[in-house]
Parts: C-alpha cells; structure tokens; sequence
C-alpha cells in the first residue's frame, strides 16, 4: 500500500497480492497471441517444449509452454525467426510473480496469410497518409554526412559505402549496425533510427539490407517501424532486398531504392560526372562571355568609326566656319546699314541746317521777341515802349517799341 492511503486501510501481504493477480489473469481464458519465435528449447527426455515467443515491435517476450506433439503438429521443423500465432492460457506463477503461456495449438502464419495481413496494414497506413507523395522530402545535392542503418559486415553496407565512396570519395557516413531479421530486427531498427535522427549533423538515412524471403524482410514491413520512419524530421531512403522486394517501408520512405547499390547512386552525385558538367557550363559560359565581348567590340567599333567620334573637331571647326562666315555677313549687313544710316543722317542736318533759323539769320534776317521769349509776329502784338530782344546771325540786341 502508498503512503497516502488511510490508516483504516490493512496492508495486503505479497502473497495476497500475488493471488489477486493470479486471479485476475485467469479469468483471462483462452486466447490466440500473435509473435515472432526468439528461442526454441527442447529438453531431451520429455515431451515439453519451451518457446520464447516475442513481439516484433517492441522488446517484451513472453515465455509459451507447450507439448512437442502440439509444435510437431501445428509447426513441424518449428525454428527461431518464425511467425506463429498460439491458443494459449495465461498463467501466473505466484511463487515467482513470473507471467507465462500455456498453448494447447500452434499455428505457423504461412506465406499467404502474411501477405494477406501486410495488404491489411498496407491499406490501413495509406488511409492515414503515411504513403502520400506530397509529404515526402527532397534529398540533399550533396549530404554532408549520412547515416546508415544496416546489418554488421553485410554485403548491403559494403554496397553502400563502397560505390558512394567511389562517386564522392570523401562522402561522411555514421553506421549503426543492427539485425536486420528475426525477432529483434525491429527494437534495434527503431533505437538506431531515434539515434541518427536526433544527431544534427546527418542529412540523409539509409536503411539498407539484401535480399531475401517475405519473412527475411518482415521486419521492414513491420507498423512501429513504418510509423518510425514516417515521424524523423531526416529524410529515409529505403533501400530494402532486390528490385521486386517491395516492403511497406518502401512506400512510407522519402525515397526508394531498388538495392543498396541504387541507393548509393541516389544519395551521392558522381565527382566525375559532376566535374564533367562542369567544365561543360565552363565552357559555355566562356563561348557566351566572348560572344558578348566580341558583339559588344563590333559595337564599339561601329561607334568609334562614326564621324562625330573619329574625328571630333571637323564638327567643330565646321560650326567654327560656320560662326565666323555669319560674324562677317553680320560685320557686312551692320556696316552697309550705318553707312546708310549715317548718309540719310547727313542728308536730314543738312536739310535741318537749311531750315533752321539760324541759316535763315546767317543771310541776314532777325528775330524779334518778347522779354518772355515769345516771337514777335505782328506789330498788334506789342505796345509802345514794350521792351523786346532782337537776335540776329551773330548776338542779340535790346529795342524799344515805338508808338
């Protein structure tokens, strides 16, 4: 009992609480439990056989007691790594608080009804958009290290790392090697995955492994490691058996490979071919700049082979020609019109002269005015003794106005 329970409640001895689990696991009965077999044990001298049967997507096995007519009968020639579904009776040991099965009927899951619970499964993660194209990423040009998830000195692995390392020789890989079959394939998958996709340094992970039967790969066909791969922020390439294996990893994976050695090539750009296209775009780019150089040297020629550029001053000593003959006609039509104007100015002084009073005094005539100054035109315009100015040619004189 905790610490929180009232004082009004008794503590039950082990042995109670291990017969109330008992119980309760009884009345469990009888049920058909699904697993993959890890060990086979049978003991020379009696009929029971021991098996430990495990489930494929986690690390949790359960031990079945059985009878070998029972195994030789549902499973003949029974081994490690297969498939088998057991009518079986929990039990619970209390002595050892121990849980444990006991089958009366064994069945080993044939071909046809694995394939039948894939299409099931199949159906079910493609509902759910596990499959969907548009969610898939696009791998990096050139990762900068790669993680690969594959079985220990496989032929897998050295496919991959021998012909990616021939494409880009100094190509960075982080491997984690893992069973890659049987019972425990798929925990050890799962933990290398976590791994790989938690290290910030790993663009891209490669789970790879050859070929084999339906049951070598089930593995990769398994739902917590389809769920797996689905979840990793790190884009998956499945590179799983030969081109017809096609294992439901396949279709949740970012990317699939037909082998391990497809998967190289997907994953790593050729040198080679990359600096042969190279040099290509070199040299296009170097026939583009001449061109461009050799179009613009025509323009530049066809520029400086105008006139006005190559010889600069013949527009200026035209305009220079051009001005001094206008200055000259100006010089000319300025000229001939003062002349004429000063010939037409000596004409009208001499016609003034000639009409003015001073020419009509200088031949002898006088001009008599008023002491205001008005000209005297008639003798009615004066009185006697009236004061007036006579001016002749030369000088003025005073008079009297006589009666």
């Amino acid at each position: 009992m905790t610490d929180e329970a009232s004082s009004s409640d008794k503590p039950w001895p082990v042995r109670v609480v291990s017969q109330k689990i008992g119980q309760w696991i009884n009345r469990l009965g009888w049920i058909w439990v699904d697993g993959q077999v890890a060990q086979v044990t049978r003991r020379p001298g009696t009929s029971t056989v021991f098996l430990t049967l495990r489930d494929p997507s986690a690390d949790l096995s359960l031990t079945v007691t059985t009878n070998r007519d029972v195994v030789d009968l549902g499973a003949p020639g029974l081994n490690e790594g297969a498939r088998i579904v057991v009518h079986a009776r929990p039990e619970f040991y209390a002595a050892r608080g121990s849980l444990s099965l006991r089958a009366d009927e064994i069945r080993q899951v044939g071909v046809g009804e694995l394939l039948a619970r894939l299409e099931q499964l199949k159906k079910l993660l493609a509902a759910e958009g596990l499959f969907a194209r548009e969610r898939k990423r696009r791998l990096p040009f050139l990762p900068r290290r790669i993680g690969l998830v594959t079985g220990r000195a496989s032929a897998a692995e050295r496919d991959v790392l021998t012909n990616a390392r021939r494409r880009w020789p100094t190509i960075d890989f982080r491997v984690i090697n893992v069973a890659v079959q049987g019972p425990s394939a798929v925990p050890q998958i799962l933990d290398a995955l976590a791994v790989l996709d938690r290290d910030e340094s790993i663009d891209v992970i490669v789970l790879a492994r050859g070929g084999g039967s339906i049951e070598d790969l089930l593995p990769f066909s398994d739902e917590a490691l389809c769920r797996a791969v689905f979840a990793c922020r790190t884009p998956i390439v499945s590179a799983i058996g030969h081109e017809t294996d096609v294992p439901l990893v396949d279709f949740v994976a970012d990317l699939r490979a037909s082998t391990p050695t497809d998967a190289a090539k997907r994953i790593v750009p050729d040198l080679g071919d990359e600096l042969r296209l190279i040099g290509q775009a070199k040299q296009r780019l170097d026939r583009a700049l001449r061109g461009l150089l050799d179009r613009e040297q025509h323009r530049l020629d066809a520029l400086r082979s105008r006139p006005s550029i190559a010889r600069p001053l013949t527009m200026v000593d035209t305009r220079a020609a051009e001005v001094t003959a206008l200055q000259a006609r100006a010089t000319r039509n300025l000229t001939h019109r003062l002349d004429r104007a000063g010939t037409e100015l000596d004409h009208t002084l001499a016609r003034l002269r000639t009409l003015s009073p001073s020419a009509t005094l200088q031949r002898g005539y006088a001009i008599v005015q008023r002491t205001d100054g008005a000209v005297v035109r008639s003798p009615k315009e004066v009185t006697a003794d009236e004061a007036l100015r006579i001016r002749l040619a030369e000088g003025e004189l005073t008079a009297t106005a006589g009666s």
